[in-house]
This record gives structure tokens, C-alpha cells and sequence, in this order.
């Protein structure tokens, strides 16, 4: 399928050129080659910018690697001007998220283009007309490929790089996004929080009182007994969140998929079980943010054939100061009972203790008012928005 566009009337966020616009899809190795690399050309000379790691991306695309693909369905596609790639994006169907969910959507994500509509709309149109094609009424994202991964357009926050596993583009994106229909369905927050600061008194007394009065202990994740403590966290992980604005569980393979590879940059003393009576009842997922290193490696280990790119990285990880609160949740039964302080209170006092600064929480839900009260009580404050858009099919 190509989809050929012609430039948009006056309004646009960069005066369009001419020439004509083919979007395909992708089909060769260095098709994909060309997908992946093309966010260099967007992103050159902005210091904040994180590039992936490459081989990282490929097994990402790749069906024969990435889980997602066992039940899930992705369509690739680059956008061409007179052979020069000017943007790409992907189209997706999650069965899954459907089922659980009881919609009817199609999702897109990877996008990233030139600041031209008659690009973006091409690329819109492409994958608009791959989700027509399989019967969805509406197209949401970006995601890729749901919110198990990386969501949202970075809306608000651009002067900082983006914390490891979230989202960075530039600003005028939205306005590409606007330009073709879509419209908010959520924004997710991002909170910035200090290790350094102590947390308000008050709060700190009134989790210690929680704690005495329903018997919560907290302890790290046991490393050596890893499957175990994955089971445990895949069932509270699944329990926490299934109420929540665009959750899909994940299958058992997702998330040991994810598990191993979370497991190469995981601290054990960041990663806090709070149990009643010996019962799993919440967790705390904190990561150091790696996209500190990364930006070392310039998204490769090796360079002609040496490992400048593994050197770099090793050596910069052992400089990490920052961390990333992912997920911190309790089940149903022991919520608004305090154990979300307990936990915060707990992650903030090991990162200190572990010589980090601070970091990232990120994301909770603009209407998850419980959350991000609770975050603002321990000092937190908000520093990012990640915009989810939709869009009529």
C-alpha cells in the first residue's frame, strides 16, 4: 500500500514544499534500517535528545523477539519525499487491549516526522486506512504498542532529556497532530521529586502509625529467588491497575520479557514488596535512570567494530544519580489505607541511602486526583505532560 499526499493550505507549522509525498510500508532490511535511524535527522543538535539503542529498537520490530507479537499485529511505514525519508509511523492492532477494554480502537505510535503537515497527514492517512481496513472506529496513541510501553506526546516539559522508557519529541509535534483531527483523550503527569528533601513530618508520622496498626513490613525483591518475586509482582501488577484508563494486562510472556530486561539495570534495594501476614499486598518499581548512559553510547555498543559504544555506556552507568519511579500500586482492599506513603516514604529514604538525587515518578493519570495528591504531599512536583490523542476512523 502507498498513500501519496499533497501539500495543506496555509496554516500549516512550516511552509510545505511540493514535491509529493509516498508513504509504504516497510518491507526490506534496510527499510528498516531507515526506520530506525530516521530519528537522528529529527533530533540533531537537541541536547536533550536520547538515542535508543539500536539493536534494542530492531528486537522491538521484531515478531520473532518482542512477545507483543504472539497475539498482536504491527504495520510499519515510511514516508518519502523525492527518496528522502521525512517520517515514519506505526500502526497497530491490540486485540487484547480491545477485549479487556471493550472498544474498538486501533492505535498508533513511533511516529516521528519533519515539521510538515503534508507529511504527517500522509502518514496519518496510512495508518488510518491499515486500522479502516480492520474494522476499528477510532485510532488512539501514540503507543507503542500500549500503555505497557511507551505512551503518550510529550506536551509540556521540553527542557529536560527524557527519564529512561518515556517518551521525548519535539513541540511542535502537536500542532502536526491537531492539524489531522486528533484531539486529547488523557494527559499523563510526570512528577519531579528530591531525594535531599525530607518528606513533610505529618506524612512521615502518620505512615509510621499505618504501618504499626495493619502490620506492614516491607522488604526488597529477592533476586535470587527471581521468578518467584516476578509471579508475586505479575499478580499484584495485574490486580492494581485493571481499573485503570487504558490498562490491557500483559500476557505471562510480556512480562517476563519485560522482567529480564528490567532485571540488567534494576537495584534490588529499590525494588520494595509491602506484605500483611506474609501476604503481597503492593510494590514499589524504582530504576536508575539509564538514559544517562545511553546518551553515551549514542545508540550503539560498538563502533567500527569496537566496543567504544559498550565502554561508554558501562562507564557513565556508574555515574547514575538519577532514578525513575515506574510503578507503585497496592490490590484491591488495602487501598486509601496508607500504604502508598509507606512505600514512598521507604523508596525515598533507600535512594538516599544509595547516594541518588532524585528523579522521576512518572506517569500517573491527570484524574487519578488519590495519586497524585499523595505525590504532592511527599514534595513532588509536576514537570512533564504526555498527551494521549484520538481520532475518529
Amino acid at each position: 500500500m502507498a498513500v501519496a499526499a499533497q501539500p495543506m493550505p496555509a496554516g500549516s507549522p512550516s511552509p510545505t514544499p511540493s514535491a509529493r509525498v509516498e508513504v509504504a510500508p516497510v518491507r526490506t532490511s534496510a527499510e528498516r534500517t531507515a526506520f530506525i535511524r530516521f530519528p537522528y535527522t529529527i533530533y540533531q543538535g537537541d541536547p536533550n535528545w536520547v538515542p535508543p539503542l539500536e539493536m534494542e529498537r530492531r528486537d522491538f520490530m521484531d515478531p520473532r523477539k518482542n512477545p507483543f507479537f504472539q497475539f498482536g499485529e504491527v504495520e510499519f511505514f515510511l514516508a518519502r519525499r523525492e527518496g528522502e525519508v521525512v517520517g515514519r509511523i506505526a500502526a497497530v492492532n491490540n486485540p487484547r487491549y480491545n477485549g479487556f477494554q471493550k472498544t474498538n480502537v486501533g492505535f498508533f505510535g513511533l511516529f516521528e516526522c519533519v515539521n510538515d503537515t503534508a507529511v504527517a497527514g500522509a502518514l496519518f492517512d496510512a495508518a488510518a486506512e491499515w486500522l479502516r481496513a480492520r474494522g476499528f472506529t477510532s485510532v488512539l496513541g501514540p503507543m507503542s504498542y500500549s500503555t505497557n510501553h511507551e505512551v503518550g506526546l510529550l506536551v509540556d516539559g521540553f527542557g529536560t532529556p527524557p527519564s529512561i522508557m518515556t517518551t521525548y519529541n519535539p513541540s511542535w509535534y502537536a500542532a502536526l497532530l491537531e492539524a489531522h483531527g486528533f484531539t486529547k483523550a488523557k494527559d499523563l503527569y510526570a512528577w519531579e521529586l528530591s531525594a535531599a528533601t525530607p518528606p513533610p513530618e505529618k506524612v512521615a508520622r502518620v505512615a509510621e502509625k499505618i504501618r504499626q496498626r495493619e502490620g506492614v513490613t516491607v522488604r526488597t525483591v529477592n533476586l535470587k529467588d527471581f521468578d518467584a518475586e516476578v509471579k508475586r509482582i505479575k499478580t499484584m501488577y495485574n490486580a492494581a491497575w485493571e481499573n485503570n484508563w487504558g490498562f490491557v494486562p500483559m500476557t505471562e510472556a510480556e512480562f517476563d520479557h519485560l522482567a529480564q530486561e528490567l532485571k540488567q539495570m534494576v537495584r534490588p534495594e529499590l525494588v520494595l514488596i509491602a506484605e500483611v501476614k506474609g501476604e503481597p499486598v503492593g510494590f514499589g518499581l524504582t530504576i536508575p535512570d539509564a538514559n544517562e548512559a545511553l546518551k553515551a553510547a549514542n545508540g550503539r555498543l560498538t563502533t567500527f567494530g569496537l566496543p567504544i559504544g559498550l565502554a561508554k555506556l558501562l562507564l557513565a552507568s556508574r555515574r547514575i544519580r538519577r532514578l525513575r519511579l515506574v510503578l507503585l500500586g497496592t490490590v484491591a482492599g488495602y487501598r486509601r489505607r496508607g500504604l502508598d506513603a509507606i512505600l514512598y516514604l521507604d523508596t525515598l529514604r533507600k535512594a538516599r541511602e544509595l547516594g541518588f538525587e532524585g528523579g522521576e515518578i512518572s506517569w500517573t493519570l491527570e484524574d487519578n486526583h488519590l495519586v497524585n495528591r499523595a505525590i504532592e504531599s511527599m514534595g513532588g512536583q509536576r514537570s512533564k505532560t504526555f498527551r494521549v490523542y484520538e481520532r475518529p476512523l
